[in-house]
């Protein structure tokens, strides 16, 4: 049974799940009804960052345009432009064991395309999660229900896996940015145009 998570919780991921190497992490939302005459398009994207906290190249950066790292240890699955239906949106599958030494922490986060331009923001979001999926077994692991009321960000970190100790925890994050995706790239250290 999945460990469920609330904001702020750490928890162990492979010392509680010996010899887990691959998952999968799956991102999923609904909008609600909403009249403003734009379609809703949420994107998933993975930061891979340094101990600083930061990107060391636009390759960390992991989004449908760029769907894998350096090394194919982080893969992002694809864009899913709807939202419809039950389960995972969009799914980012991570190596854990070929994740390259440098990389400290991978930020998972979820965006509105356009957002601002479409006057769209999280408080229109219902049912935000992120879960962690054994992708060997198809076991879920970890789950984290984003039950917080985001009234006018854009851009949502959910979670955060991190090296501690020489194993993977994931941190249950929670933290919303009003300015999207470019204010994202802004923190984890990527100039934005």
């Amino acid at each position: 049974m999945a460990i469920s998570l609330s904001k702020g919780q750490k928890i162990d991921l492979t010392k509680t799940n010996p010899g887990l190497t691959k998952i999968l992490v799956g991102l999923g939302w609904d909008t609600n009804k909403y009249d403003g005459g734009k379609d809703f398009d949420l994107d998933a994207s993975v930061f891979c960052l340094n101990a600083q906290g930061k990107a060391n190249s636009e390759s960390d950066f992991i989004f449908y345009n760029n769907p894998k790292n350096s090394n194919g240890s982080v893969a992002h699955a694809g864009d899913n432009r709807t939202g419809a239906g039950d389960g995972d949106d969009e799914k980012i599958a991570v190596d854990l064991a070929a994740v390259p030494a440098e990389t400290d922490k991978i930020a998972f986060c979820i965006t509105i395309y356009e957002g601002h331009e479409r006057s769209q923001n999280f408080g229109q979001v219902s049912n935000a999660f992120v879960r962690i999926v054994d992708e060997q077994s198809g076991t879920e692991l970890i789950r984290y229900d984003l039950g917080e009321d985001f009234s006018i960000e854009t851009a949502v970190i959910v979670g955060e896996l991190y090296r501690h100790s020489g194993e993977w925890k994931f941190s249950a994050v929670g933290s919303g940015f009003q300015d999207g995706l470019a204010g994202l790239a802004r923190n984890y250290g990527l100039a934005t145009n």
